[in-house]
C-alpha cells in the first residue's frame, strides 16, 4: 500500500529528530569531554585545578562565540549543510586535539571544537520546527532537548575509565569518531524542512522589531538558568555537606535527578501541545520553581536528608522544565528564516548566564549558606513570572 504525503511527512519527521538529536549528543560529547579529564589531569599529572578548570571552559566558550553565526548561516542556507559541516569540522579538531602537545594547543583545539559543534544547538532546533507541524513541535522539541543529558550520559560513563587507561587522547579520539560518523549521517539524512509561500510571508521582518515577545522569552530563560545550574553545580555538594549523605549514594541521586529531568522535558513538552500554548506552560514551570525552590531551602534548614533528596529531584527535573518550551517558542516566533538566529541568541544568553551562576552563587552559598542561598535563588523564577507573554505568537 502506497503512503500518503502525510504519512511520509511524518515518517521523515522522526527520522530527522533522531539524527538530530544524535548530531547534538555527538557534540556535546566533546564539549563535555575535559571536565572529565580535570581528576586525571589534577591529580595525577598536577595540571593546577584552575588550569584544568580553564580547559574544561575551553569549548563551552567557543560555543558562545559561534551560537549566533551558525544560526545565521542555517537561515540563509538551510540546516542539512550546516550541521554535517559542523560535525565535521569538530571532528578534526577533536583528532587534533588528541594529537596536541602541551596544555596551550590543546586547549585551542578544544575551543575550536566546541565553536564548530554549536552548528548542531540553532540548526538541529531548525529542523524540528520545519518538520513538526506545531501541535506536535512540543513533543519533539522536548525529545530533542534530550540530546544534551546524553551526551553528558555518555562522557560521564565512557571518558573516566578510556582516560585512566590509555590516556587523555583516547575520549578526544572517540569524539572525533562520532562526530565523523554523525557528520555522515547528517549529510545523507538530513533535508532541509519544506518552505511553503505561505510559510515565507513576512519572513524578511525582523521579529525583534515587531514586538518584545523574543527579548522577553530571552529574559525568562536568562533568569531560569539561575536554578538550573545552580543545582547542577552544587546539588552533589550540598546533599555531602549538608544533608549528609555519601559520596557514591549522592552521585546516585544527582544520576537518577538527571534521568528524571530529561523524562520531564518530554512530558512538558507534551503538555504544551495538548494545552495549545508554550507560555502558559512555561508560566506554570516558572511558578513551580519558585516552590520547589524554596522546599529545598526548608529541607536543608531542617538537615531532612531523605526528604531533602526527593526535593532534589523534583526541583531538578522542574529547572530544566524550560528549556523546550523555551527554544520550541523562540523558533515559532521567529519564523523560518529568523529561528537559527533567535536560537543562536538563546543559547548565548543561556551560556553566558550559566557561566555566572558558578562563582556568583559559590559566593553566595559561603556567605550564607546553602539554606539561604536556594530560597535567594527562588527569586529568579518569581521575577520570570511576570515577564512571561500573555500569548504566543508564531510565524509558521
Amino acid at each position: 500500500m502506497t503512503r500518503t504525503d502525510s504519512e511520509q511527512t511524518t515518517a521523515a519527521a522522526w527520522r530527522m529528530l533522531a539524527l538530530g538529536v544524535a548530531a547534538q549528543a555527538a557534540g556535546t560529547l566533546l564539549v563535555s569531554t575535559p571536565a572529565y579529564l580535570i581528576p586525571l589531569l589534577h591529580v595525577e599529572r598536577g595540571v593546577p585545578l584552575a588550569q584544568a578548570g580553564l580547559l574544561a571552559a575551553a569549548p563551552t566558550f567557543g560555543m558562545v562565540l559561534t551560537l549566533v553565526a551558525w544560526g545565521a548561516l542555517a537561515d540563509r542556507r538551510g540546516e542539512r549543510w550546516v550541521i554535517a559541516g559542523g560535525l565535521a569540522l569538530t571532528a578534526v579538531c577533536a583528532l587534533g586535539a588528541a594529537a596536541a602537545h602541551g596544555f596551550l594547543w590543546l586547549g585551542v583545539l578544544l575551543l575550536l571544537g566546541g565553536a564548530a559543534s554549536a552548528s548542531t544547538n540553532a540548526a538541529s532546533g531548525r529542523v524540528v520546527v520545519g518538520w513538526f507541524p506545531r501541535r506536535r513541535r512540543g513533543l519533539a522539541m522536548g525529545i530533542r532537548q534530550m540530546s544534551q543529558p546524553l551526551g553528558v550520559a555518555v562522557a560521564a560513563v565512557a571518558v573516566p575509565p578510556l582516560a585512566d587507561r590509555f590516556g587523555t587522547a583516547a575520549p578526544l579520539l572517540l569524539a572525533a569518531a562520532l562526530t565523523a560518523v554523525l557528520a555522515v549521517l547528517t549529510a545523507v539524512g538530513i533535508r532541509n524542512p519544506p518552505r511553503g509561500e505561505a510559510r515565507a510571508v513576512g519572513a524578511s521582518v525582523n521579529p525583534y522589531r515587531e514586538s518584545g515577545f523574543l527579548a522577553r522569552i530571552h529574559t525568562v530563560s536568562l533568569l531560569l538558568v539561575v536554578p538550573q545550574f545552580t543545582l547542577s553545580t552544587f546539588g552533589l555538594v550540598f546533599l555531602i555537606t549538608q544533608l549528609h549523605w555519601g559520596q557514591a549514594a549522592a552521585g546516585a541521586v544527582i544520576a537518577l535527578s538527571q534521568f528524571v529531568g530529561a523524562l520531564g522535558r518530554i512530558v512538558i513538552g507534551s503538555a504544551s501541545d495538548r494545552v495549545g500554548s508554550r507560555v502558559r506552560v512555561l508560566r506554570w514551570v516558572a511558578m513551580s520553581g519558585v516552590v520547589v525552590m524554596l522546599a529545598l531551602a526548608a529541607a536543608g534548614a531542617l538537615h531532612w536528608s531523605a526528604v531533602g533528596a526527593v526535593v532534589l529531584v523534583i526541583a531538578t527535573t522542574v529547572s530544566v522544565a524550560d528549556n523546550g518550551l523555551a527554544f520550541t517558542s523562540v523558533a515559532e516566533a521567529a519564523g523560518p528564516s529568523w529561528s537559527g538566529k533567535a536560537l543562536g541568541i538563546q543559547n548565548t544568553g543561556q551560556f553566558v548566564a550559566a557561566s555566572a551562576v558558578g562563582p556568583g552563587i559559590g559566593a553566595l552559598i559561603t556567605a550564607v549558606g546553602y539554606p539561604a542561598a536556594f530560597a535567594l535563588v527562588a527569586v529568579a523564577p518569581l521575577v520570570s513570572i511576570a515577564l512571561v507573554p500573555r500569548a504566543d505568537r508564531h510565524r509558521g
